[in-house]
């Protein structure tokens, strides 16, 4: 399955600052129902990021009712991305 959407890019300040967009309520509602078929383990769904040029391989992480979408250093520096901004994703997930 693959989604196109726009989100904005916020910071989880921990030891080391992640950086996060949300799935939209669609995406979410088709995860949630084909989580037990998507999932390798503790509810994470693997997945591919293609924002800009750069496409990575990541995880998509749950929480409470919605999925992040880590943004790796591997495509916020070619792209510029930083906190704030609204970047459009081309998200895929399955086979």
């Amino acid at each position: 399955m693959v989604w196109t959407f726009d989100a904005e890019v916020f910071q989880w300040r921990g030891p080391a600052p992640y950086f996060f967009v949300e799935t939209p309520a669609e995406v979410d509602a088709f995860l949630h129902d084909h989580a037990a078929e998507l999932t390798y383990g503790w509810g994470v769904i693997p997945a591919r990021v293609h924002i800009g040029d750069t496409e990575v391989t990541t995880s998509l992480i749950p929480r409470e009712d919605v999925y992040l979408v880590p943004l790796k250093v591997a495509v916020r520096r070619p792209e510029g991305i930083d906190d704030g901004d609204v970047v459009r994703v081309r998200l895929s997930v399955g086979g």
